[in-house]
């Protein structure tokens, strides 16, 4: 038995499918800032925000902040900023312990959760933000993934977003999230076993062969510039389902480089503007896929993207019990939608 107390994470391996399962019992203490079906909303939420400039002193300390030369630490002058997370899904001070309950194998909580407040402003998500924000909301994302792999026992970093309460999100001000984890989750672990069948066979990235593919196809697209792609993948598992992925090959979020942020933030606004005008303010999870820290020969095969879910319907006992996802809006509709919404506000402006 591990030598921690009953409010200390601890993560649990299914023996059938080798999954781990994190048991956060502090995580249920989370703040619910705001009530009822969405928080996707414009105006500032009558609770109290401690996202907000002036309430530094109600998060944990800073471990970054893109601030002005004059201000202090966990001061306002802030526009970016990056705290570990008040109620953790893995907290640092727990040793990285594997151990026994009888046919059952677990492990100590031990890893890195820290919270990414990507703007001042209280209401301002990716559509509304200006590139040159999302730029300095990149920059801390990779700049926190390089100090957390420099941590021995740290195997992959998982950075993500939860926007709307279907989403996940339980305050309102927008933020990421960046994980730390003492192994490498078993989603990306099924796709760098893909890659590699796919490699061994055709001696070409899989990610590669989908770009030039929808290149070729065109009808999946819904944003491209020099350095990235965006579009809805082929088999699609949910409506309006969308990957970012740049066209040069690459494994690690970590060599972006200068350009390669720049056109990032632009094609990320770009999605999310069409998202908005097409839909709304959507809830939706928007996750990072890059290669494991400790992985070097995936450079080969392995393609960083990034992957983008609205939450707009449902996985219900279908898909949960067969793994096949039911989809109601064909990825090649979706496209339409939203370069015909890109379309129309083009007219408009002219």
């Amino acid at each position: 038995m591990n030598n921690v107390t009953p409010e200390a994470p601890e993560l649990r391996k299914d023996p059938v499918t080798g999954r781990w399962v994190i048991i956060a019992r502090e995580r249920a203490k989370r703040p619910q800032q705001i009530s009822g079906i969405s928080l996707v909303k414009h105006s500032h939420s009558n609770d109290f925000c401690p996202f907000c400039p002036g309430h530094e002193n109600e998060t944990p300390p800073e471990v970054l902040s893109y601030r002005s030369p004059n201000t202090q630490k966990d001061s306002e002058g802030w526009w970016v900023r990056v705290v570990p997370n008040k109620y953790p899904a893995l907290i640092s001070s727990t040793p990285c312990k594997k151990s026994a309950h009888g046919i059952y194998d677990r492990m100590n909580g031990y890893g890195v959760h820290e919270v990414l407040i990507e703007s001042p402003h209280h209401c301002h998500t990716f559509a509304e933000l200006p590139t040159t924000q999302i730029q300095e909301i990149l920059w801390a994302m990779r700049d926190r993934t390089v100090e957390l792999r420099k941590l021995p026992n740290i195997k992959y970093v998982l950075i993500f977003k939860n926007w709307g309460s279907e989403a996940g999100a339980s305050i309102e001000h927008p933020h990421s999230q960046i994980i730390g984890l003492p192994v490498v989750p078993m989603r990306v672990m099924d796709e760098l076993s893909g890659a590699s069948k796919y490699f061994e066979f055709k001696e070409r990235c899989v990610f590669c062969d989908i770009i030039q593919q929808e290149l070729s196809d065109k009808t999946r697209i819904v944003a491209e510039n020099d350095s990235f792609l965006a579009y809805m993948p082929f088999a699609s598992r949910f409506p309006y389902e969308s990957c970012i992925i740049p066209k040069e090959h690459t494994s690690y979020y970590v060599d972006v480089t200068k350009n390669q942020v720049n056109d990032l933030s632009t094609i990320i606004k770009d999605l999310f503007s069409l998202y908005k005008q097409s839909l709304g303010n959507i809830p939706y999870n928007f996750m990072f896929h890059t290669a494991p820290l400790s992985k070097s020969e995936t450079n080969n095969y392995y393609h960083w993207h990034i992957e983008v879910i609205p939450k707009l319907s449902t996985v219900a006992g279908f898909e949960w019990g067969s793994g096949f996802h039911i989809n109601v809006v064909a990825p090649e509709d979706a496209a339409k939608h939203l370069c015909e919404a890109k379309d129309a506000k083009t007219a408009l402006d002219d």
